[in-house]
C-alpha cells in the first residue's frame, strides 16, 4: 500500500518543487520519483554505482533519458547510456605521503599496507589483518569499522600497526599506504583516484555478486589483484610478493590512475544540466 502511494507522493513533491530535471541514485526511493517525472514530462537521469544495474535502476531505466554508469557494461553502449564512474567524496583527496604518514604516526620509510573493509567493518578482513601482521611484517594502517574495533583493540602489539575504527580523513589514509587490502564496494573508486594498488576481496554476499564484478574491472585494467573470500588465507603471501616487486606496484599504481574517474560528479552534473536545458 505504501509503495503504491509513492508515485503520487513523488508527484506532489514535483508539483511543489518544479525541478527542471530529476536524478535517481539507484535506491528504492528513486524509482517512483523517476516514474512521476516521466508522467510530468520532466527529464530524468539515473546513476548506477556498481558494475551491475540494481533492481530499482533496471525498472527505472526505460523511463529515464540518461543512464549514467560507473562501469563499462561489457557490450556496446545504448544511446542513452554514458560511462561516468562513481563520484568520490572530498574527504578522499590525497596529500603528500610524508604528511599523511606523520598524521597517522606511521614510519616515514618502508612499505605500509592499508586494510579497509566496509563502513561497518569486514570481520574476515579484520581477523586476517590482525592474525597475519599483528606481530610482524610491514607497517599497517587498519581501519576496522566501528563494529569490530573493541574486539580488535590491543591485539596488535607493534608500534607501526595503527588500528583505528574509522577516520574522517580517508584521503590521508590512502596517501599513507603503498598497497591496500580492501572490499570492492565504492571504495575501489577512491583507491583508483589515489592510485593505490589493491588486493580486492569482494564481499561474497553482495547483491548479484556486484562486488566481484567491480573488482574484476580493476583487475582487468592492471590495478588490482582479486582474491575471493575462500582464498583469503593467501592474502599474506600475495601482499609479500607485491611489496617485494616495486616495479609491479608502480605499474599497478599507474593502472589505477588510468582507470580512475575523479571527475565523475562533475560529469553527472553536466549531463543533468544538459537534460534540464
Amino acid at each position: 500500500m505504501v509503495a503504491g502511494a509513492a508515485p503520487k507522493a513523488c508527484g506532489r513533491i514535483l508539483e511543489r518543487r518544479r525541478p527542471h530535471a530529476v536524478l535517481g541514485g539507484g535506491g528504492y526511493v528513486a524509482g517512483p520519483m523517476v516514474a512521476a517525472a516521466r508522467r510530468r514530462r520532466i527529464p530524468a537521469a539515473i546513476t548506477e554505482a556498481d558494475a551491475r544495474l540494481g533492481l530499482a535502476n533496471r525498472l527505472a531505466a526505460p523511463l529515464a533519458q540518461r543512464v549514467l554508469l560507473a562501469y563499462p557494461p561489457g557490450r556496446p553502449l545504448r544511446p542513452k547510456e554514458r560511462v561516468v564512474g562513481r563520484p568520490i567524496p572530498a574527504r578522499s583527496r590525497t596529500i603528500p605521503r610524508a604528511e599523511a604518514r606523520a598524521f597517522f604516526d606511521l614510519p616515514v620509510e618502508g612499505p605500509v599496507v592499508g586494510v579497509f573493509g566496509a563502513l561497518v567493518g569486514a570481520r574476515s578482513l579484520n581477523e586476517l589483518a590482525v592474525s597475519t601482521w599483528g606481530a610482524m611484517g610491514p607497517a599497517v594502517l587498519h581501519l576496522s569499522g566501528e563494529r569490530d574495533y573493541a574486539s580488535l583493540d590491543g591485539r596488535p602489539r607493534r608500534p607501526d600497526y595503527r588500528l583505528l575504527a574509522t577516520t574522517e580523513r580517508f584521503g590521508t589514509a590512502l596517501s599513507a599506504v603503498d598497497l591496500a587490502v580492501s572490499r570492492a564496494g565504492g571504495t575501489v573508486w577512491e583507491l583508483a583516484a589515489a592510485g593505490v594498488p589493491a588486493v580486492l576481496v569482494p564481499y561474497p554476499h553482495a547483491t548479484a555478486d556486484h562486488q566481484t564484478l567491480n573488482a574484476r574491472h580493476f583487475e582487468a585494467g592492471g590495478g588490482a589483484v582479486v582474491l575471493t573470500e575462500t582464498r583469503l588465507a593467501e592474502a599474506g603471501r600475495i601482499v609479500d610478493e607485491l611489496l617485494a616487486d616495486p616495479a609491479r606496484l608502480e605499474r599497478m599504481h599507474e593502472a589505477m590512475l588510468r582507470l580512475a574517474k575523479p571527475d565523475a560528479a562533475a560529469a553527472i552534473a553536466e549531463e543533468l544540466i544538459a537534460l534540464a536545458r
